[in-house]
């Protein structure tokens, strides 16, 4: 069992650091290849091999669409602020705290709307 966590924590830190080492060379390559939700896949593929239940995975895969929706603010929020003269670790701050905001207004509002979350 510790094998397969350990696998599966070496492979997502090793897709961050090639981002940040493509970053470093290319950034909107990196953005590009980031932006791929690689991590929800692979967070899918290892939750059908733990339990192979389709009901269970159409509601894991849905409600990952609706939490994705209060973390993009955060990508214009911290660019708009760096433009505007705030440090880069008080941007990713603040980007960070509008996602945790949103996320909290996501579950107080997706029950009202009947979102499945």
């Amino acid at each position: 069992m510790i094998w397969g966590w350990l696998a599966k924590a070496l492979l997502a830190g090793a897709m961050i650091a090639a981002i940040a080492e493509l970053g470093r060379r290319l950034p909107t390559v990196a953005a590009l290849v980031a932006s791929l939700p690689l991590v929800s896949v692979l967070g899918m593929v290892f939750l059908w091999h733990a339990r192979p239940d389709a009901e269970n995975m159409a509601r894991h895969s849905e409600a990952t669409f609706w939490y994705v929706l209060p973390s993009l603010p955060m990508f214009l929020a911290i660019p708009w602020l760096l433009r505007h003269g705030v440090s880069f670790w008080a941007a990713l701050a603040a980007g960070c705290a509008l996602t945790v905001v949103l996320y909290g207004l996501m579950r107080l509002v997706a029950p009202k709307l009947g979102l499945p979350i």
